[in-house]
């Protein structure tokens, strides 16, 4: 099979959107994504409902998941809708494998998430690194001269 023809089908048979990073990456809604940004394979974008900016110059690994949603109060009946928060992924960040970002992140330019962390709804400053689950910040881990 071509790689058209199982892109098309693909399109058919799941609510995958044709897009230009990889046939397996599920974009949802309509996210602002800057210029020479990469998304591998099995990543999930999902900005239905809110704002999702990724700006230029992103790495985002195979496996990541970008959330804006959160449905966990809805399922267990505190709150009666899906919580939506933006999402703001600065210049020159990149993330790793595994990762997930909530709902709420603003991610500062400049900033690495290493593979497998959970970035909170809160504002990570620029040059940092971002490990771990519960997540840590190293601000301006980057500022420091290698």
């Amino acid at each position: 099979m071509k790689e058209e023809e199982f892109k098309r089908l693909l399109e058919k048979v799941t609510s995958f959107k044709g897009n230009h990073f990889h046939p397996l990456v599920w974009i949802n809604g309509e996210p602002e994504i800057g210029k020479n940004v990469f998304v591998g394979a099995m990543s999930e974008i999902n900005a239905k409902g809110a704002k999702v900016v990724i700006g230029d110059n992103c790495d985002i690994a195979s496996f990541v998941a970008i959330n804006c949603a959160d449905s966990h109060k809805k399922t267990i009946g505190l709150i009666p809708s899906i919580e939506r928060r933006n999402i703001v992924i600065e210049n020159n960040v990149f993330i790793g494998s595994h990762s997930f970002v909530k709902g709420g992140a603003i991610i500062g330019h400049h900033s690495v998430i290493a593979a497998g962390t959970i970035v909170e709804g809160v504002q990570i400053p620029p040059y940092s690194l971002v490990i771990g689950n519960p997540m840590v910040i190293k601000e301006g881990y980057y500022l420091k001269k290698f």
